[in-house]
């Protein structure tokens, strides 16, 4: 798989789908319940099944879709529960932590503080 560090833009689909679906599925599932341009080649698209014991990748390659997948033999992957919208965009950073088993979900960050300059 490419680094997620090459993606400006990583959905996480909130809402478990279906694995028996492979590439075409979870394209159908990219456009017509994310809404998300599938064949943007600086987007990543993140799916899991039911119990969370799996996650699968999709992304355009400028040839053809890859996906990619991961599949847990003893944990489950933490996943947003309280979200009302379908996908969650999030960074490469926390991308690789939810594949380390990091609930990303509950990590609050220092708050950004923008200062400018005065005269």
């Amino acid at each position: 798989m490419k680094s997620p560090t090459l993606f400006s833009e990583i959905f996480v689909c909130t809402r478990p789908v279906d694995f028996r679906m492979s590439i075409d599925g979870l394209v159908s599932v990219a456009t017509s319940e994310l809404g998300k341009n599938v064949f943007n080649t600086a987007a990543l698209f993140v799916f899991t099944n039911r119990d969370k014991s799996r996650i699968r990748i999709l992304y355009w390659d400028k040839t053809g879709f890859a996906l990619w997948m991961k599949r847990l033999e003893k944990d489950r992957f933490p996943w947003p529960k309280k979200f009302t919208s379908r996908e969650v965009q999030i960074r490469a950073n926390e991308l690789e932590w939810l594949l380390d088993g990091v609930n990303i979900w509950t990590i609050k960050p220092h708050t950004e503080l923008h200062f400018s300059v005065t005269a």
